[in-house]
């Protein structure tokens, strides 16, 4: 086999993989939209308005927090489920969180609303552990980050998965605020399809991360695992990955596309590479901690989750290095058939996905998707954005392959980035569920 005919054939089963991949994340989506409809209809026939609810704790952490913890604190206290209360850990805050907090409570007494003060900065993840451990006796805990802003109706429907005693988390639907930029539309729509993809992962019970925006535990469950790590630089992934690695057939990690949560875009390419390196270097910590799991064949663990999810996890990194030289080839035969036939179907392929996407996420108001629909066709080109970004963010964890290998401990300090405030509601759309908008 000469050298053309093994690149036109790796480049072959790439393409064919990636198109089963989104066959995939398509019928995922609509058997978990009919198992969603169904399990809706069974609990509102089985409700009980005599069965006692359980007691929520929402934790906020919080560094330099002042332009937004006021906002995230007014969609808290909005909420629809009235047993719970909220906590915000004040991680060494050098702005005017400290005084904005005190300030609140005594303007809101009737609010069930605690703050706690860290002098020194121990990051996201301590903070959280030190309010976990002293100060949370609810039965059930959400973890809320400043900048974002939760759904009324939020907490009331993290709470409905948990009638199934399987279930131990619940992630959240987290959307980007739209603030009109080619940017924060980019991060919209990529946060969009990831979410949706997580409905097939949900279905297959193969899902093990779990985002800290609005993201909902089983308090023994917690306190099972030892509460969050505080050597990586994603506190939230290690969680849900430890939680996991205790047998995910008897402690399932679901998706709650239900549970609606709005979170700050990132608002320039520097601060966006920070984000996504942050991710990624988080992510291979984890996969690295918890490599025995990879391929595993074990009747605690789902088959999807340890021979398909996790390898896939591992190769889509790799295969990160592998696009320039897919692009390059697509290049190639392009102009050696002299035919754009391979481009147009590309992005044909990826469009029509992403209209469709687009147009079957029930939380978007149809104003918004007619207005989300005129970037649609130049999404597929501004996407290589975060290609880009994604490629230079993994070679930049390469070149900390061996504290990766080692296991190094990451530092557990944080530094909250720019944030831009402003007022973000969520308002019913016409088929009854919650849409959103932003107000300023």
């Amino acid at each position: 086999m000469d050298l053309s005919t093994l690149w036109f054939l790796l480049f072959s089963i790439t393409s064919i993989g990636y198109i089963l991949h989104l066959g995939f994340y398509m019928v995922g989506a609509s058997v978990y939209d009919i198992w969603q409809k169904r399990r809706l209809g069974k609990l509102a026939r089985s409700l009980d308005t005599a069965v006692k609810l359980p007691h929520v704790t929402v934790l906020i952490p919080a560094h330099n927090e002042e332009t937004v913890i006021v906002r995230c604190l007014d969609s808290v206290f909005k909420s629809s489920y009235k047993s719970f209360d909220a906590m915000v850990i004040n991680d060494a805050s050098t702005d005017g969180t400290k005084q904005i907090l005190k300030l609140y409570k005594k303007l809101h007494p009737d609010y069930d609303l605690q703050y706690i003060n860290k002098n020194v900065n121990v990051g996201k993840g301590a903070a959280l552990n030190s309010a976990l451990r002293r100060y949370v006796r609810s039965e059930l805990v959400m973890m809320l980050d400043a900048d974002s802003v939760l759904s009324p109706r939020a907490i009331e429907r993290a709470v409905s998965y948990f009638t199934d005693p399987l279930v131990v988390g619940v992630a959240a639907n987290v959307q980007i605020i739209n603030e009109h930029t080619t940017l924060s539309v980019l991060q919209k729509f990529e946060h969009m399809i990831g979410y949706r993809s997580k409905k097939a992962y949900s279905i297959t019970n193969s899902e093990f991360v779990v985002g800290g925006v609005a993201s909902t535990y089983r308090m023994d469950v917690i306190r099972a695992v030892g509460f969050y790590d505080t050597d990586t630089t994603t506190e939230d992934i290690s969680l849900s990955m430890k939680i996991v690695a205790m047998g995910n057939k008897q402690n399932r990690i679901v998706y709650g596309a239900d549970v609606m949560a709005m979170t700050e875009p990132v608002e320039d390419i520097r601060a966006l590479f920070r984000q996504r390196y942050r991710w990624k270097y988080g992510s291979l910590q984890n996969l690295f901690k918890h490599n025995e799991l990879i391929g595993k064949n074990d009747v605690r663990y789902s088959a999807m989750l340890t021979i398909y999810r996790l390898p896939m996890a591992v190769i889509t990194e790799v295969a990160l290095f592998l696009l320039p030289l897919t692009w390059g080839y697509a290049l190639y035969l392009t102009l050696l058939e002299k035919s754009l036939a391979l481009v147009i179907g590309a992005y044909l392929t990826v469009t029509l996905y992403v209209f469709l996407t687009l147009w079957h996420d029930e939380h978007i108001s149809f104003f918004e998707r007619i207005y989300l629909s005129i970037y649609v066709p130049i999404i597929y080109f501004v996407f290589y954005i975060m290609d880009v970004i994604q490629i230079l963010a993994m070679a930049h964890c390469l070149t900390k392959i061996r504290r990766l290998v080692r296991q190094d401990p990451a530092k557990s300090v944080w530094k909250s980035p720019v944030r831009i405030g402003g007022r973000v509601e969520f308002v019913p759309s016409v088929n009854g569920v919650d849409s959103r908008g932003r107000h300023d």
